[in-house]
Parts: structure tokens; sequence; C-alpha cells
């Protein structure tokens, strides 16, 4: 099969709008998800929570959180799995994935020793579940590891660990703590079960289709990988070295560019190398910075003209006060009045869709 030669204004328009990021915006909340694959769950709400961030993205003010919480604790057609809200469509294929690959033998070793452990897990939820993990007695062999700083940390070792094998699984929240169940009352019925091979195909696949173009493999990152494998079709961005994998059928597609504010941790620029190959684009998450060290601030987000990275956000949300205080608008570009004007329209949607008001710069 011929090579897609792209230029990066084309393999910018395409990782655009497999996130979803261009103009129409899309209108329903699971096929968002089920288009980006997942949610990274993360507890930092300096603006809001970046799963909240990620969809407001996409749907703009119509979103609202309740929506999130109700296709996962009732609708059931969204689950939260550790670290991520995803479809279920995706669990058996993650589920395999860990199932069936290698194990820190550490872990293995400690978990092989707390097999009664796990079996009292299993059996109290089987009986009593769902259950918050404080609601669970500690009868573990051999305690993980832990600093200190962590409460519960061997029950919620063992529930996090069942949880991706897919013995237990997250049936919902009570404010940040999980509610934990056997996955029969969780999960749809019909999902099938995957072998390794099938589940690291369907992956790639998947990964691809979100992101749209995409390195085969790459430094390991923490979390969801950005890679995938022999996915898609091969293509090479002009002015980027080596090789890159391309979704054909988001090749060629007519293009119609928008302006967002995009979480820290949004998929468009997860990837810190791709976003600087692609968009030319430098960001880091200074939050772990000290004040004095940080360029862009505290939680600053990136935002998205058409089909260029342009600069940053630096604010916060003062919700005691009512406010959205804007410290700073940062240019990686010179603003002309379209943008200027694009991106205060933003955060006004931004302010409104919090219940804020607009302070600062």
């Amino acid at each position: 099969m011929d090579v897609y030669r792209l230029t990066k204004v084309e393999a910018r328009r395409i990782a655009i709008h497999a996130q979803l990021l261009d103009a129409p915006r899309p209108t329903d909340l699971v096929d968002v998800v089920d288009r980006l694959t997942l949610l990274q769950i993360d507890p930092t709400a300096a603006i809001a929570p970046s799963a909240d961030l990620v969809l407001w993205s996409r749907l703009g003010s119509a979103y609202q959180p309740a929506d999130l919480t109700r296709a996962i604790e009732h609708d059931r057609t969204l689950v939260e799995t550790v670290a991520f809200i995803r479809s279920p469509r995706d669990v058996p294929a993650v589920i395999a994935e860990v199932r069936d690959g290698k194990t820190d033998p550490f872990a293995a070793r400690w978990l092989e020793t707390n097999e009664p452990f796990r079996r009292d897990i299993l059996a109290l939820l089987e009986k009593k579940g769902p259950l918050l993990s404080r609601d669970i007695p500690d009868t573990s062999v051999e305690p993980w590891p832990s600093t200190g700083w962590t409460n519960n940390r061997n029950i919620t070792k063992m529930l996090e660990s069942l949880s991706l094998r897919g013995h237990v699984a997250i049936s919902g929240r009570k404010g940040r703590q999980r509610y934990w169940d056997i996955p029969e009352r969780v999960y749809p019925p019909d999902l099938p079960t995957l072998d390794r091979d099938a589940a690291l195909q369907s992956r790639n696949d998947r990964r691809l289709a979100a992101l749209g173009i995409a390195r085969s493999t790459g430094t390991q990152m923490p979390g969801e990988p950005p890679y995938v494998g022999e996915a898609g079709v091969e293509a090479t961005v002009e002015g980027t070295p080596g090789t890159w994998r391309v979704h054909p059928a988001y090749v060629g597609l007519p293009f119609t560019g928008r302006t967002a504010l995009l979480s820290p941790f949004d998929r468009l620029i997860h990837d810190r190398v791709r976003a600087e190959q692609l968009f030319g684009f430098e960001y880091i998450l200074e939050m772990y910075k000290p004040k004095d060290n940080r360029r862009w601030g505290y939680f600053a987000l990136p935002v998205l003209h058409e089909d260029r990275l342009v600069g940053k956000l630096d604010a916060k949300a003062d919700r005691k006060a009512g406010t959205l205080v804007v410290n700073a608008i940062h240019e990686d570009v010179r603003f002309t009045k379209a943008i200027t004007a694009a991106v205060r329209a933003e955060i006004d949607d931004l302010a409104a869709w919090l219940g804020l008001e607009v302070t600062g710069a």
C-alpha cells in the first residue's frame, strides 16, 4: 500500500478532527467518550475536573457534569475503570491487556500471597456490594509497602488490581470515594472475552481512531500510551522524522476549525512530543513546579484556534468569590483581532458554564 505523504497542516487537521475539536460540535456525550475512547480522571480542579473540561470543550455549555454521572451510575452507557472513564465496549480489551500481560514480579508475588484476601473481598462484594473501600475489612496476609501517606492502602491496592483484571468493577462514587461491586452488576452482560492478541489489535485500532495520527511505538509513558502499533496506514509528515500511522478515513476530509480551551490532560496535547512535532507547541503542566519557576501558570489551558495551538490560558476558578480569575493569556503566536475575540468568547463561555464572572486580564 502507498505511504500517505502529509503536510503538517493536513496532519494537524486529522488530529483535531479525530479528537472532535473541529466544527460542528458533537452533541451526544456517550458518542464523544466512545470516539475519544477514554476520559482521564484527575482530582485537580483548579478550574474544573479534567474529564469535565474535556467534555465541555467538545460539547459546549450544554454539557453538565451530572450528565456524566448519570451515564456511569444509572444508564451504564459509560463505565469507570481505574483512572479512566470509558465506553463499555473497550473494557474487554483493557482487561485482557492487563490480565494476559506481564505483571511486575513483586506485585505478582504480593497477589499470590494475598490470595485469601482476594477471596474474602470477592465473597463480601458478592453478598453485600456495592461497598466503599472503607467498608471492606483488611484481611491481607502481607501488607503492601507504603510510605504512610495513604490510608487503606492494602484494600485499595487489591481492589484496583482486581478491577484491572476484570474481577471487580467500580459502580459509582460518593464524592471522591469509589463504590466497588462484582462486574456482573456493573458491566453489560454480553461483553466478549478477548485474548491478548485480539485485545492489542482492538486497543491500537481504537486508539488510532481517537488520535487520527500517531507513532507506532515510542518511549514508555504513564497511563494510556499514545502509540498504535501497526494500526492504520503508514504516513510521513513533512518536517518530522520517521514515519507515522494515520487513520485512512480521516485523510482528505474537509476541515472547518473553531476555537477551544483544552484541559492539560487533553489527548490532543497529551503526547508532548507529537504536539511539538505537529503543532510546534511546547507545553509542561506546571502545577508541580514552585510558583516562581512557572512560565504559564499552575493549570494553564492550551488554546486551540482552528488548526493551530496558539497559546495558554492561565486562569483559576475562585468559587467562593464567584469568579473565574484570568491571570494571563500567553500568546505563542501573535494574536490577531479575530483570534483575540474568539479566545475571549471561549473564556466567557467557560465562565458561564461554571456559573462564574470573568475577572482579571
